[in-house]
């Protein structure tokens, strides 16, 4: 694991490009000039956001439960369809029952709040297509755990879809419809330690071009 100096360090050189690319730009709000700041302040939750799996006995208020989900909404999805449902669970004998069915997701009995990112096939695109509900449903959990991260929660992504055994137990614990397809638990909480984030760059995995 690389350390945090590292993934500061790393921070530091996006922003600095960021800048220089800001630097080139007129700078008009018509030419799309970046501030500063703020790409500093939105690489820096990105390159130090790490999944949590320890929280304090504190509530997560529902202000900030909907700063999460309006972070989720705001993700991209084909043809527009936003094809999802977001279930909110704080109840803790429904949390409890979920750990029943997701081996992964223990951190549940001591979370005071998950979020169940779900697909909608009500609204997904039909066709050959139909299977991008998977990238949108994908993108919005990911804008919720940065979400969370910025206004200094943790989470993290405990997966349901696609194992069966997992999906049905989510609908069986939170009684969903069957036009609901659980993607992800989120369990959601104050950390109750600092964790290490890890820097995951890999220059070796990165192509340009034909190879």
């Amino acid at each position: 694991m690389k350390s945090k100096s590292s993934i500061k360090a790393a921070v530091l050189s996006a922003s600095v490009a960021a800048g220089m690319l800001s630097s080139c730009n007129t700078g008009s709000k018509e030419g799309g000039g970046a501030d500063t700041d703020s790409t500093n302040a939105a690489l820096e939750c990105i390159m130090t956001r790490t999944s949590v799996r320890e929280y304090q006995n504190r509530p997560v208020g529902r202000d900030t439960v909907e700063i999460l989900l309006r972070a989720a909404m705001a993700a991209p999805t084909a043809v527009n369809k936003q094809p999802w449902t977001f279930v909110v669970v704080d109840e803790r004998e429904v949390l409890d029952s979920l750990t029943a069915y997701l081996p992964y997701a223990r951190m549940l009995a001591h979370a005071p709040l998950a979020i169940v990112t779900c697909g909608d096939m009500t609204r997904a695109i039909e066709g050959d297509a139909r299977e991008m509900w998977v990238q949108d449903v994908s993108a919005a959990t990911e804008n919720l755990l940065l979400a969370a991260h910025a206004v200094g929660l943790g989470a993290v992504w405990t997966g349901v879809y696609p194992i069966d055994e997992r999906v049905e137990g989510v609908r069986k614990a939170l009684a969903l419809p069957d036009n609901l397809v659980p993607l992800a638990v989120v369990p959601v909480g104050y950390p109750a330690k600092d964790s290490e984030p890890k820097d995951k760059w890999d220059a070796g995995k990165v192509m340009f071009n034909r190879q």
